[in-house]
């Protein structure tokens, strides 16, 4: 060996000597700060179970389906990693399984998951999807080792950070409307909500000055109080105030119209009409009404009468109380059973309402509610007269065709046990008073017996129909309207 090459391999000699020092140096400063590097998982969007990865989780193997297992250290880091999930995107192979180990305990977790593009990295930079929850995602970063463990140490701050961002998402579902408005109402298609709206009595003509609230809640209570006196069923549910807008004119207008200040704020409460301009100069009114909800004691009742061609009545009469109630007023006696009101079980059902002092109230004919629904301005009670409903009965006996009548009840038991298919066949305890009720005092004691036609149509002709024209409505004098 000449001195040339002597000294070429002593070169050689000191430089990997020296490079293996740098490296040695180099692993030292690493380890000093923060040390070994690792591939670590960063969580992108969702959550699920806690079994599943999480930020800061040291990656130790991830398999491929199909494909042999790759374990840490992984050369390249992530870049090395994301190599491995293009190889297996590209070949089709996109299930893949991540065991990774969690904080200093070495506590393992593993992630079955999807590879799928990541269109937030760019060209051939993918993530994972985690099957169970298909909204998790996790990608890969590369960090050093104690990061992870001082990641792993503050999940409960990040924990609350994360919760403090989080947002409930709303979203909108489809629903059977048709099928469960047919299905589980009690009345099919139609609402058990009972409610008359007591508009505020107007102190004028015109219409330009109303009572104020206080009033129109006395009123509202008079109509429950007389209500429950002349013995329908019911029970007080809520009350509301409704406002409802209205445009007004004149001195009422500048009245009316609020100027803004505090002291017309605080003065809204005892005033049944206040108003205000809108941008078209328009001056609106709005008056406060009050929404009385109730309900009946006991529930509602079905009962279906079937006719014959033998029919030529119906067996029973209607008539109204003065607070607009449509109840039955009589019933015919027929042991027989040869009218369709004795078959039907109508004369068990009335009996029962006289023995507990109560009116036999009709709240729904053909499904269609007749109870009284608004009381005017004027203090007129908009409601169903006792004509044209008899009218619609005799055409059901005319043309043969079931009627299905609703009605108020006042016990739940009464109501099961007349629900039942022989309640018609029913052995029921006959009232002491056989005789029809006698009728409230609202209503007139006039035998149809003792009048002839042309002073039935008299009557007709001079009823008091109170309010104005649009609550105007045809109505029967006489006390009970056989049909």
């Amino acid at each position: 060996m000449n001195l040339v090459e002597y000294s070429r391999i002593r070169s050689i000699s000191d430089t990997n000597h020296a490079n293996g020092a740098i490296t040695a140096v180099r692993s030292s400063r690493i380890a000093a700060e923060g040390g070994l590097p690792v591939v670590a998982i960063e969580c992108l969007r969702g959550g699920g179970d806690d079994r599943l990865l999480r930020t800061g989780d040291i990656v130790e193997e991830i398999k491929i389906r199909g494909s042999a297992a790759v374990r840490a250290p992984f050369k390249g880091g992530k870049g090395g990693v994301q190599k491995v999930l293009h190889g297996s995107f590209t070949r089709g192979e996109t299930s893949i399984t991540v065991r990774a180990r969690r904080g200093r305990g070495r506590e393992a977790a593993e992630m079955q998951a999807y590879v799928v593009p990541d269109e937030a990295g760019g060209r051939r930079s993918y993530v994972l999807r985690a099957i169970r929850y298909p909204n998790y995602a996790v990608g890969f970063v590369d960090r050093y080792e104690s990061e992870c463990f001082a990641l792993e140490g503050s999940r409960s701050k990040r924990v609350v950070c994360a919760l403090s961002k989080a947002q409930i998402q709303d979203g909108y579902i489809p629903y059977a409307w048709e099928r469960k408005m047919k299905e589980s109402l009690p009345v099919s298609n139609s609402s058990c909500f009972i409610s008359i709206l007591f508009l505020p009595k107007a102190s004028d003509r015109v219409a330009t000055q109303y009572n104020d609230p206080e009033d129109t809640l006395a009123r509202a209570n008079a109509w429950l109080s007389s209500s429950h006196a002349s013995g329908v069923p019911i029970a007080f549910m809520n009350l509301q105030t409704e406002a409802l807008l209205t445009k007004i004119s004149g001195d009422t207008a500048s009245s009316t119209v609020s100027t803004g200040s505090l002291s017309d704020l605080s003065n809204l409460a005892n005033t049944s009409l206040y108003g205000f301009e809108d941008y078209h100069g328009v001056d609106i009114g709005v008056v406060r009404a009050v929404r009385l909800w109730f309900a009946p004691l006991g529930g509602e009742i079905s009962v279906e009468i079937k006719l014959l061609e033998s029919d030529t009545k119906l067996g029973f009469a209607i008539s109204r109380t003065e607070e607009g109630f449509i109840y039955i007023s009589s019933v015919m006696d027929d042991d027989d059973d040869r009218v369709a009101s004795s078959r039907s079980g109508l004369r068990e059902l009335y009996q029962e309402a006289e023995m507990a002092s109560k009116l036999l109230v009709v709240s729904r004919l053909s499904n269609e509610k007749v109870l009284p629904w608004l009381v005017s301005s004027t203090g007129a009670i908009r409601c169903f007269d006792t004509v044209s409903l008899s009218q619609k009965l005799s055409l059901h006996r005319h043309a043969l065709c079931p009627i299905t009548i609703h009605f108020l009840m006042w016990d739940r038991p009464i109501a099961a046990a007349a629900s039942s298919p022989s309640f018609g066949e029913m052995s029921v305890a006959a009232p002491q008073n056989n005789k029809p009720s006698s009728p409230p005092p609202s209503v007139g004691a006039v035998s149809p017996a003792n009048l002839d036609q042309e002073d039935m149509l008299e009557l007709r002709l001079d009823r008091d129909t109170a309010g104005d024209a649009s609550f105007r409505f045809h109505d029967f004098a006489l006390p009970n309207n056989w049909v």
